[in-house]
């Protein structure tokens, strides 16, 4: 019902919602296609938010492609006052209009890896699917242009930007821009699943594949520091065990020190610790209990609490190290079911806050 009054709305009240001066952040969300339904235009605001409706790679559960839209229509519910960041609501956060092409581009895409996943778990082999794998590679270099080169250019206007996923391959074009901008940085990397298959299903840019190639691609990534990871392959159990750039506190580890009585506060302290100065923060929703996120497409029992998860980011804030970007990823909209774009766009909106208020120290 609440979609539909968007259709019906006079001009004029449209109007007034875009107007800055007027906002009244206490009153009812007027739906105006913005995130949160703030009246910033990107020419002012001091965050981007980038949607990218994307899952061609998705290996399990489809729907993520719609989560931009969904968070969009479930974010002007949510109140904009925030007890730990002052004045959040006055946080000038800019929304880039969704691309509706990348959904035409994406149901082609959907159709080849469909296939070659089908044809996969028959035993094939990926060497003679390589017109299909082909398809979804370059429809996926597409993903990552598009992202990249918005994302240089609100951070060439000193803007912070973030990336509303879609499927986690989605950041990367936003990773490789901040990789290009700064010297050093780490990312704070919140995932059921470690992502550090090479080519999943012989898809370079899976959203299964996506801190591999942050590994392999972007110099500048001093750290990556995975956190509630509990369902991955041997290779990445060898790699995060290996390489010095990986740091990982997976589900078992956390909740084991939890069960011999360390607690959380002292668990993010070590977390937090193991990042440098400058920290891009990388949050696949499925890194949270499925309770949170029942519809991601590869939910995996435990995960950290919403309120973990919250405690987590604040204490990142609160720690003196500069949030530089961030993502949500793998929000996935379950037909009528709206739980999952309310969480996440709740947690979207503490990411901005948090990552504002880094900056102001800077």
């Amino acid at each position: 019902m609440y979609k539909d009054i968007k259709k019906i709305l006079p001009l004029q009240i449209i109007f007034n919602a875009f107007m800055s001066s007027d906002f009244n952040p206490n009153a009812v969300g007027q739906p105006n296609g913005n995130y949160f339904a703030l009246p910033y235009t990107l020419e002012e605001s001091d965050i981007v938010l980038l949607s990218a409706p994307w899952d061609a790679t998705a290996s399990y559960g489809l729907g993520a492609h719609l989560a931009p839209e969904a968070i969009i229509d479930a974010s002007a519910q949510v109140d904009l006052f925030d007890a730990d960041v002052d004045d959040a609501w006055a946080i000038k956060i800019g929304t880039e209009p969704i691309d509706k092409s990348f959904h035409k581009l994406n149901k082609q895409a959907r159709r080849y890896s469909d296939y070659v996943m089908a044809v996969l778990q028959e035993g094939v082999e990926e060497i003679n699917l390589q017109n299909e794998i082909t398809f979804v590679n370059t429809a996926s270099a597409k993903v990552n242009d598009y992202v990249y080169n918005k994302a240089k250019k609100h951070l060439s206007e000193n803007k912070l930007v973030g990336v509303v996923g879609g499927e986690h391959s989605t950041p990367f074009g936003l990773m490789k821009a901040l990789n290009e901008k700064c010297l050093s940085f780490g990312i704070l990397h919140i995932d059921a699943h470690a992502d550090l298959r090479e080519a999943y299903e012989g898809f370079t840019y899976s959203h299964a594949s996506i801190m591999y190639n942050v590994i392999n691609e972007l110099e500048h990534v001093e750290k990556i520091v995975s956190v509630a990871v509990r369902d991955y392959c041997d290779d990445e159990a060898q790699l995060m065990a290996t390489n010095p750039r990986i740091r990982a506190f997976t589900d078992a580890h956390l909740a084991e020190a939890a069960f011999s009585g360390k607690t959380w506060a002292a668990q993010c302290e070590e977390i937090i610790t193991a990042l440098p100065e400058k920290v891009y923060i990388s949050f696949d929703i499925d890194g949270l209990s499925p309770d949170n996120c029942p519809h991601t497409g590869t939910p995996v029992p435990g995960g950290l609490s919403y309120n973990q998860a919250l405690f987590l980011l604040k204490k990142l804030m609160l720690s003196g190290k500069q949030i530089i970007g961030f993502d949500l990823c793998e929000v996935a909209v379950g037909g009528a079911e709206e739980w999952d774009a309310n969480v996440g766009a709740r947690l979207l909106y503490k990411l901005c806050c948090y990552a504002h208020s880094t900056n102001l120290k800077q």
